[in-house]
């Protein structure tokens, strides 16, 4: 097992808070400009959450940078699909918000899945592309 040093841990976890912050808004900006074209909007902001979710994973090397950076989107996301009590909504019922909100599940669980799975350490430590250990 790899001995991080104290500085090492901290980079990482402002690396990971980035990236929930990353995710927290592209779910706030997402969520208001996704009916902006109608579907053709909202289909992409869905392949940019996948390839923003991806990218994530894989430059940190681990499944937990794609999950963190959706975990961001999801907390925003899902309570703009409340009703308030004046019967405003955020993501509307429509193609463009079913695509929007259904389509962004199915990628963050894409990308999540095709992240690696942990090992390597985080590219902000050890450089990229990595290196291989042959």
């Amino acid at each position: 097992m790899e001995h991080r040093s104290q500085a090492e841990s901290a980079l990482g976890g402002a690396a990971y808070g980035m990236l929930f912050v990353l995710g927290v808004v592209m779910g706030v900006v997402g969520g208001f400009t996704h009916p902006v074209w109608q579907a053709v909007s909202a289909a992409l902001w869905v392949l940019g959450l996948f390839g923003v979710c991806l990218g994530a994973g894989r430059m940190m090397r681990a499944r937990l940078g794609a999950f963190v950076t959706a975990l961001g989107w999801l907390l925003v996301t899902m309570p703009f699909t409340l009703r308030m009590g004046a019967g405003d909504l955020v993501i509307a019922e429509g193609a463009p918000g079913y695509i929007y909100l259904y389509g962004g599940l199915v990628a963050i669980v894409a990308a999540y899945l095709l992240s690696p799975t942990s090992g390597g350490g985080s590219w902000l430590l050890h450089g990229y592309p990595p290196k291989n250990s042959m």
